[in-house]
């Protein structure tokens, strides 16, 4: 019989090194998420933050929960956000600093390029709430159910239906096309 993630989360409280099989399990869902999120890069950084809050979290975590991996996802999503929101602040302080030498024509090719180089389900996702992405991709990419989502994101499993039924909604409205949402999310 395998043990639960439940059951390695109590024993790690006592034992430390056993949560390292929490790692083992779960890291590689993890960096696949983060990464489709943020890049490469960027999620090797987030896996380790993650498994840290939640070895530091562990006497906390409901041992009524058999499988740690939701869990670990709403970790992972709260990072995405606080790492969006530190990168945000980081680009404001450096506009701030720089001056803007650079023409209206310039800005404006600059942006039509960028425009134009962005894939249509980029642009859908990121029209999307923060709440309403979190919902759809980990249910799309990391095929969570309605209620792993729920515990993920600590919000009620009818928020989680509401939140992915709008989110479908509008990136089949941006595509353009019903059965490209489902196309494009399964290559994400």
């Amino acid at each position: 019989m395998t043990t639960t993630d439940a059951e390695i989360i109590d024993r790690s409280r006592l034992q430390p090194e056993a949560f390292a099989e929490i790692f083992d399990r779960h890291a590689p869902h993890i960096q696949r998420y983060l990464a489709r999120r943020l890049g490469r890069e960027v999620a090797d950084d987030l896996v380790a933050e993650t498994f840290l809050a939640a070895f530091g979290k562990r006497e906390r975590y409901d041992l009524g929960r058999p499988d740690a991996r939701p869990w670990l996802y709403g970790i992972a999503t709260n990072l995405v956000g606080q790492h969006r929101r530190d990168e945000v602040r980081r680009f404001r302080l450096r506009e701030a600093a720089v001056p803007d030498e650079a023409g209206h024509a310039d800005r404006v090719a600059t942006r039509v390029a960028a425009q134009a180089l962005r894939a249509p389900l980029a642009d859908a996702l990121a029209a999307l709430t923060a709440e309403d992405r979190d919902v759809l991709l980990l249910v799309a990419w990391e095929e969570l159910s309605y209620e792993e989502v729920a515990g993920a994101l600590s919000i009620p499993v009818g928020t989680v239906r509401s939140r992915l039924h709008r989110a479908r909604r509008k990136v089949r409205e941006a595509l353009g096309n019903p059965t490209a949402l489902e196309e494009l999310l399964s290559n994400g």
